[in-house]
């Protein structure tokens, strides 16, 4: 892979939707930064599979019932709701 693998306007588009802004020299850092993660998985596709099947142990506790949050204090820090649920930018 290289830089361009993962260009500013891309980063934008996502920072959008993550609701932050960036300057453009944090646009061209990060997508360099992007760029060079996508290198470190490629590394990883070089690995060899490993064949043992590792012995499973089941380390969860039970289930216990507990009080939940009202509907008003789980939208209480949303910053928009519409008819009772979570409202969130158009996805497109």
């Amino acid at each position: 892979m290289s830089e361009t693998a993962v260009d500013p306007e891309t980063v934008e588009h996502v920072a959008e939707l993550a609701r932050v802004d960036l300057t453009p020299d944090e646009r061209e850092r990060f997508a360099a930064q992007f760029a060079e993660i996508l290198d470190s998985f490629a590394a990883l596709d070089e690995v060899p599979a490993v064949e043992a099947e590792p012995d499973l142990v089941n380390v969860l506790r039970t289930d216990e019932v507990r009080e939940g949050l009202s509907q008003a204090d789980a939208l209480g820090n949303a910053p928009a709701t519409e008819n009772g649920y979570f409202e969130g930018p158009p996805v497109g």
